[in-house]
């Protein structure tokens, strides 16, 4: 009973140790990929309307071979510093499975080193903020590996900003204006038949 107990706990362990072995941290990747976007610094973009063009490439200065591992890049709209405040759900973490800053998709490719580009169209349920674009490569086991941003260090520069849709359109108002209009017709429409039925009765 006691070696059973124990063969239970040692594969318990190896198995937490996997997990945790197979965690990856953003301070331990290095950033490989040069990423740049269209929009300009302090521009504000239309969700559900404007687009944006990226750009990424291997760094050419980093040593030959560094991306040998390199499977995948995916491409993402990332929260900056300062939309992040008193924002839990958007809060940076070392930790990347647990991390919240870039929650926006906006490709995924399969990786090759230069000549890389996607144009994105902000989507409607992008919310008010302001962001920039990060791209991370992954292995084939699909861990992050390298990465790359349009923004610095502290995430500070190139930063743009997207405004989301109010959720009114100009088909509704015009639809809205139309049954209120409607409505005071038929209104006046109903008062005038009831006193002709009543001049009439008389």
């Amino acid at each position: 009973m006691a070696a059973r107990m124990f063969l239970v706990t040692s594969l318990l362990l190896s198995c937490l140790l996997q997990v945790c072995s197979n965690e990856t941290y953003f301070s331990s990747l290095q950033r490989t990929l040069i990423v740049t976007a269209s929009p300009k610094e302090g521009e504000v973009l239309k969700s559900g309307e404007d687009k944006i063009t990226v750009r990424w490439s291997l760094n050419e200065t980093v040593p030959v071979g560094t991306d040998s591992g390199y499977k995948t890049v995916k491409v993402k709209l990332c929260y900056a510093p300062i939309s992040q405040v008193d924002r839990a759900w958007r809060k940076t973490k070392d930790l990347l499975s647990k991390d919240k800053t870039c929650q926006h998709k906006v490709v995924s490719r399969p990786y090759k080193a230069s000549n890389n580009s996607a144009e994105w169209t902000v989507e409607r349920d992008v919310p008010t903020a302001t962001y920039f674009v990060r791209a991370y490569a992954y292995d084939g086991e699909d861990q992050e590996v390298g990465y790359g941003q349009t923004t610095d260090a502290h995430k500070a520069t190139n930063l743009f900003q997207v405004q989301a849709i109010t959720g009114r359109h100009a088909s509704l108002d015009i639809a809205a204006v139309c049954f209120s209009a409607f409505s005071v017709f038929s209104l006046f429409g109903f008062f005038f038949l009831e006193k002709r039925k009543a001049r009439v009765t008389k």
